[in-house]
C-alpha cells in the first residue's frame, strides 16, 4: 500500500511540475482546480482559506488557525470546511525541488449532492467540529485525485469527466477519518451548517460591530451554546475572528494602495486609530507604516533575484 502511495505522489509530482513551471497559484481548464508552486520560502500569508481539499506532492507547508498549529506534507491532506482567516507559509522548497500541492475548492450543495446520491447519513446531533484539519492521505483518495488532475492532458474530457471525478474526491472524504465532520456543514441544522452561517455573516460585515446577540439567533443557539461552538469550529472567539479578518483587510489596503492608517482604521471599522495600530502591531509584529515598508522592501528584492 505505501508502495503504491508513493508512486501516486510521484506520478503527481510530475504533472503539476510540467503544468507549474512558475512560482504562484495557478488556476486551471478543470472549474475549482487550482496547482501551486513555491521555490522557495516565502513570507507568511495571512488570508482567509475558503472550503477546500488541498495536497502536497512535494514539501511542506505549515498554518495557523489561531493558536493552533497544522503541518501537511506529502503524507497528509487538509480540509478547510469553512470559511476560515489564517497565517500559512511554504516551510520546505528550494529552486532544485519546489514546493507543489494543488487545491481543488467544494461548496456545501455539492457536498449534500454526494450525501444523497451515495446514501450517507450523518448525526445531526452532533458538536460542531473544528472546519480545519489535517489527516492522513489514503490511497482512494490519491488515486481519485490523480485522475482529476490527469485531465489536464486531455482537456477536451473536461467538461465530461471532471464533475465525476470531483464527485468521487467528495465521495472519498466523506468516507475517510473526518467525513462526518466535513458531513455535518451540508447538513441543514447541524451545529456546523448553523455556526457557518454566523461565520458567514461576519465575514459579510466585518467591518460592523459585532452583536453577538443578533449572531446567537441566526445559529438558533443561547449565547453561551454560541461561544462554544464558534470556538470548537474556529478556534478563536467571534471577536478575535472578526479582529483577524479585519487586520487582513486592512493590511491588503495599506499595500496596494498605500492608503494612509487612520483612514485605513476607520475603513475595516475601528473607531480609534491608537487601537488598531496597537492591535495591527501585536498581529504583523510592527506598526503600520513599518510593516507595509518592509513588506514592499522584501517584494522589491524577490524580483530583482
Amino acid at each position: 500500500m505505501l508502495e503504491e502511495i508513493m508512486t501516486q505522489q510521484d506520478n503527481l509530482t510530475r504533472l503539476i511540475k510540467r503544468h507549474c513551471k512558475q512560482s504562484g497559484v495557478w488556476q486551471t481548464t478543470i472549474p475549482s482546480l487550482f496547482l501551486i508552486r513555491t521555490d522557495k520560502i516565502d513570507e507568511p500569508a495571512y488570508k482567509v482559506f475558503n472550503p477546500s481539499f488541498c495536497f502536497v506532492a512535494h514539501g511542506l507547508k505549515e498554518l495557523y488557525l489561531a493558536e493552533e498549529r497544522l503541518i501537511y506534507g506529502p503524507s497528509n491532506y487538509l480540509i478547510t470546511s469553512m470559511n476560515l482567516p489564517v497565517i500559512g507559509q511554504v516551510i520546505k522548497a528550494t529552486p532544485d525541488a519546489p514546493y507543489l500541492s494543488l487545491k481543488f475548492e467544494f461548496s456545501q450543495n455539492e457536498i449534500l449532492e454526494v450525501l444523497k446520491d451515495a446514501k450517507l447519513h450523518t448525526n445531526l446531533k452532533d458538536n460542531a467540529s473544528r472546519a480545519m484539519f489535517v489527516a492522513e492521505i489514503e490511497l482512494s483518495i490519491l488515486d481519485a485525485v490523480l485522475r482529476l488532475v490527469q485531465l489536464l492532458d486531455s482537456p477536451q474530457d473536461i467538461p465530461f469527466l471532471a464533475p465525476i471525478h470531483k464527485k468521487e474526491i467528495i465521495y472519498r472524504l466523506l468516507q475517510g477519518q473526518y467525513g462526518a465532520a466535513l458531513a455535518q456543514i451540508a447538513m441543514e441544522g447541524s451545529n456546523s451548517y448553523r455556526i457557518k452561517e454566523a461565520i458567514d455573516q461576519i465575514i459579510g460585515h466585518y467591518d460592523q460591530p459585532l452583536k453577538i446577540e443578533e449572531l446567537a439567533d441566526l445559529a438558533s443557539m443561547s449565547i453561551s451554546s454560541f461561544h462554544r461552538h464558534f470556538k470548537e469550529t474556529t478556534a478563536m472567539s467571534p471577536l478575535q475572528f472578526q479582529k483577524q479578518l479585519r487586520m487582513q483587510e486592512a493590511r491588503n489596503l495599506l499595500l496596494m494602495e498605500s492608503a494612509d492608517a487612520t483612514e485605513v482604521a476607520y475603513r475595516v471599522g475601528y473607531e480609534s486609530a491608537s487601537q488598531f495600530s496597537r492591535e495591527y502591531s501585536r498581529m504583523f509584529g510592527l506598526p503600520p507604516k513599518a510593516d507595509i515598508k518592509r513588506l514592499k522592501e522584501t517584494y522589491e528584492q524577490q524580483e530583482k533575484i
